[in-house]
């Protein structure tokens, strides 16, 4: 068959004709094997048993994660010849985590099509990110590393991920919030527990700063939780407003 018929029969007919209109409006091709982009949606959740095999996205989000990490790697080498590795592996980790892969994945609409079991907690929106990473690992099988590179490098990222603005953001919130207690002479603290409750085996944490609870966060490891708290902690105050209020509470405590 022609490859120019290809685009508007599958985008208009046959069963999988949702899924090839997905990939082209949110990619720009239509895929080879639409299967593989199907698993990539299934949360594991959802998982499906055929042949005596279970299909979610779990494998492809495996092999996405390092697909990704590999293209990221060469676009800030070739991007910045003046960094040292030191600060290649900094902007490749911002590029690279949770927080943007989240943002990506939501900015593509990809949050609207994960199939998932309604008793999934939605707000853990790592969920997003992996769905992205399977898409990546779909996108490689189905059409190979070379494909995958250009449509990184020439359209994702500079459209949903731009350098400069990935280069200018602040990710290590907790680093940053204990610096400006050493700055200020106030004691930060990390309180930090495993919730047993929850069936994504989240961790909470409260941060407080001189003994009084300034922030929340949630997180499915221990540095997640505490960062997203250090974070909540950064969207409420500045730095000029956190220590007016503190010296505030220490003159009241006197």
């Amino acid at each position: 068959m022609f490859e120019w018929l290809k685009r508007p029969i599958r985008r208009n007919f046959g069963r999988d004709k949702i899924y090839y209109r997905m990939i082209d409006d949110m990619f720009g091709f239509i895929p080879h094997n639409i299967e593989l982009y199907k698993a990539a949606l299934i949360h594991k959740s959802a998982s499906l048993e055929a042949d005596g095999h279970t299909i979610n996205n779990e494998r492809l989000e495996f092999l996405g994660d390092a697909i990704i990490e590999s293209v990221t790697s060469d676009y800030v080498f070739i991007e910045f010849p003046e960094y040292d590795e030191g600060a290649l592996t900094k902007l490749r980790s911002k590029m690279v985590s949770r927080q943007s892969l989240n943002a990506v994945a939501c900015s593509l609409g990809l949050d609207k099509c994960i199939i998932c079991s309604r008793s999934v907690n939605l707000t853990q929106k790592h969920i997003y990110g992996d769905a992205f990473e399977a898409m990546m690992g779909a996108i490689y099988l189905d059409q190979g590393y070379d494909f995958t590179n250009r449509l990184l490098i020439n359209y994702i990222y500079p459209t949903y991920l731009p350098l400069e603005e990935v280069n200018e953001q602040e990710t290590d919130f907790k680093s940053r919030l204990i610096e400006w207690g050493q700055k200020n002479h106030h004691a930060v603290l990390f309180r930090t527990r495993g919730d047993s409750r929850s069936s994504g085996r989240n961790f909470k944490c409260v941060v407080l700063i001189d003994n009084i609870e300034v922030g929340h966060g949630v997180g499915t490891s221990k540095k997640e939780a505490e960062q997203s708290a250090a974070h909540s902690v950064s969207q409420e105050f500045s730095d000029e407003t956190c220590a007016r209020i503190l010296d505030r509470l220490d003159r009241l405590e006197q």
